[in-house]
C-alpha cells in the first residue's frame, strides 16, 4: 500500500478557556487554557484533531509523491491512523471512496482557501432558529444586551460634502420600495403556473446563445453574470403551483422547463424546514428556488482563480435581486437567505459535494392577509398602519 497528504488543507491552533482548581488554589484566576490543533482539508466536511507530532509529521509527508507503508510500527500505527481520518489518502481498495473524493478536489481547479471556505461552512443538520432562541438572540435587544450596541448605521459625513438632487416622481423608486422582505405567506393560495413561468423567464431563461467555437457557448441572461458562463442552475421546490404536482424540479435555462428530480423527498414540509435551517417563516413558501452552482464549469475559465468564488456569490446576489424585482412586480413577497443546510440539499438533488454546491434559497409567493411574523418595512408600504 502506497499513500500521500491531501493536497488542500490548513492547520487552526485553538485554545479554549477550562476551570483550572489547582490554579485557583495556588492563587491564580481559576481559569486555564487547553490547546489543541485542528485540520481542515478540502475534501472533508469536518475537521480533525491530531496531535502536534502528528501534525508535524503530516506538513512533512508529500502530497504530490507516493510512499510505501513504513515498516515501524510507530510510524506505520501513525499512517494507518491519519488514513483513518482522512488526511492521508492511500491506493488501498479499502480507501477508493476517500481517494477519488479528495482527487475530485484536486481535478476541481478551486483556489484552495475559497475551497476551504466553501466546504467548511457548509451546513448539515442545523437549526438556526433554535440555536438562536437558545442563545436568545432572536430580537435586537436580545443582541444589545448580549454583544453591546452595533457599529453606526452609516459612516460620519465627509466634510464640504455636495447634496444631490432627489426625484420624487420616479417610478421605479416606488417598485424598489415596495420590496420587503417576506416572513409571511398564504400557503394555502396557489400561485398560476403562468406567473411561476413568466417569473423564471424574466430572471433565469437564456434570452440568447453565442457560439464562439464549436461546442463553446456562452449565455445572456437578464442579470450578469461573471465571464458570461451563467454556472448557478435554479431547482424548483414547488409546494403550492397550481397546474404543477408539488415536488422537486430542476429549471432549464436554455429550454425553458421544469424536469422533475428521479428522487423526490418523502414528506415535503418536513424536507424544506431542514433546508432552511429551522426557518418556518420561509419554509412555507408557495415557491422555492435552491441555487446551486456548477464549479466545473466557472473553474474552465476562472482555474485556481482567487476571485472565481468571490464571483460565484455575486451571481447568486444577482438571481435573487433579480427575483425580488421579478416578484415585487406581480404583486407577490420574495425572500433569500443563506442560513440553510447546503448537504441537505445536495443529498436530494444528487448534487456532488465541490463539483456543484448549493448557495442560496430564495423564494415567493402570495402574502398572507395577516402579519404574524415581524418584517422590516418601515416605509409602510407593505403594511400599512391601518391594516
Amino acid at each position: 500500500m502506497n499513500f500521500r497528504r491531501c493536497r488542500t488543507m490548513i492547520v487552526e491552533p485553538l485554545e479554549r478557556a477550562r476551570f483550572d482548581l489547582d490554579a485557583l488554589l495556588a492563587g491564580g484566576s481559576g481559569v486555564g487554557f487547553e490547546q489543541s490543533l485542528q485540520v481542515r482539508a478540502a475534501h472533508l466536511p469536518a475537521p480533525r484533531t491530531v496531535d502536534a507530532v502528528s501534525c508535524l509529521w503530516l506538513l512533512q509527508c508529500s502530497a504530490e509523491q507516493w510512499q510505501p507503508l513504513p515498516a515501524e510500527p510507530q510510524a506505520r500505527q501513525r499512517v494507518l491512523s491519519l488514513l483513518e481520518q482522512g488526511l492521508l489518502v492511500s491506493d488501498d481498495p479499502v480507501h477508493a471512496e476517500a481517494a477519488a473524493v479528495e482527487q475530485q478536489v484536486r481535478d476541481s481547479q478551486w483556489w484552495p482557501l475559497s475551497a476551504l471556505h466553501y466546504q467548511h461552512s457548509r451546513w448539515d443538520g442545523v437549526d438556526s432558529v433554535g440555536d438562536m432562541e437558545r442563545s436568545q438572540l432572536m430580537t435586537a435587544q436580545d443582541l444589545v444586551r448580549s454583544f453591546g450596541p452595533p457599529p453606526a448605521e452609516a459612516p460620519v459625513r465627509r466634510p464640504g460634502a455636495r447634496s444631490l438632487p432627489r426625484c420624487d416622481e420616479d417610478p421605479m423608486q416606488a417598485q424598489l420600495q415596495a420590496r420587503a422582505t417576506c416572513r409571511n405567506f398564504d400557503a394555502a393560495r396557489a400561485m398560476p403556473l403562468p406567473m411561476l413561468a413568466r417569473l423564471l423567464q424574466q430572471v433565469l431563461m437564456a434570452q440568447a446563445q453565442v457560439e464562439t467555437e464549436p461546442g463553446v457557448r456562452f449565455l445572456k441572461k437578464n442579470i450578469p453574470s461573471a465571464g458570461s458562463l451563467h454556472p448557478v442552475e435554479a431547482y424548483v421546490v414547488a409546494r403550492n403551483v397550481d397546474g404543477l404536482p408539488s415536488g422537486l424540479y430542476h429549471y432549464h435555462a436554455t429550454a425553458h422547463e421544469l424536469g422533475p428530480m428521479p428522487v423526490q423527498p418523502g414528506d415535503l414540509d418536513s424536507f424544506c424546514q431542514r433546508l432552511l435551517a429551522g426557518q418556518h417563516w420561509f419554509a412555507n413558501a408557495p415557491v422555492q428556488l435552491i441555487l446551486a452552482c456548477r464549479f466545473e464549469r466557472m473553474f474552465w475559465k476562472y482555474r485556481g482563480h482567487a476571485k472565481a468564488y468571490r464571483a460565484i456569490t455575486l451571481d447568486a446576489g444577482h438571481v435573487s435581486q433579480a427575483i425580488y424585482s421579478a416578484a415585487t412586480a406581480q404583486g407577490l413577497g420574495a425572500f433569500v437567505t443563506a442560513a440553510i443546510n447546503e448537504a441537505e440539499a445536495e443529498r436530494a438533488l444528487g448534487l456532488q459535494p465541490m463539483a456543484e454546491g448549493v448557495l442560496a434559497v430564495c423564494g415567493f409567493g402570495w402574502r398572507a392577509a395577516e402579519r404574524v411574523t415581524a418584517e422590516l418595512d418601515p416605509l409602510g408600504q407593505v403594511w400599512p398602519a391601518a391594516r
